[in-house]
């Protein structure tokens, strides 16, 4: 980022990077998901899944914005510390929780699952989608596959998912 106007400060740089969670020098999207668990989890247990649904498309539209300026400025197509896209993608997988600890934990666990490995169709939009919206709709769809592990693994563990 040396050569762009870009700041720690700039809304872009902020935003994108979720607090600059995503600008650890280890793993910056484990720890961009880790940061963006807790304020999912909030949201959902204290203002509801319609709540935290809007507040996940929010997320969605002001990365994307966040990230074309962020990718625009860099230069870079897909920069590690750029993680709103997985507090999108997260916040997807925590939806089908009903606010349940363990499946909250076991929803980060399957969407950094779905993010690291990237099964197909994952790994196709990941390599052929460009852009801003490239870098956002992979883990969307991360977030979705998890979101169908935790549904899955809530029936065969029984539990009460309303």
């Amino acid at each position: 980022m040396s050569s762009s106007p870009l700041t720690r400060w700039h809304p872009a740089v902020i935003w994108s990077t979720w607090f600059w969670s995503g600008l650890s020098p280890k793993a910056p999207g484990t720890m961009g998901s880790l940061a963006a668990l807790p304020v999912g989890y909030v949201i959902f247990l204290y203002f509801g899944p319609l709540t935290l649904a809007a507040a996940t498309i929010l997320v969605f539209f002001s990365g994307w914005w966040s990230c074309h300026i962020y990718v625009r400025e860099t230069g870079k197509s897909d920069p590690g510390e750029v993680v709103i896209d997985e507090v999108a993608g997260l916040w997807i997988a925590l939806l089908v929780t009903n606010g349940d600890l363990i499946l909250s934990g076991a929803a980060f666990v399957f969407f950094r699952l779905f993010d690291i490995w990237k099964p197909w169709p994952i790994r196709w939009l990941d390599q052929h989608v460009k852009g801003a919206f490239g870098v956002m709709i992979d883990d969307i769809l991360a977030g979705i596959f998890a979101a169908a592990a935790v549904l899955l693994l809530a029936q065969l563990a029984f539990f009460q998912i309303d």
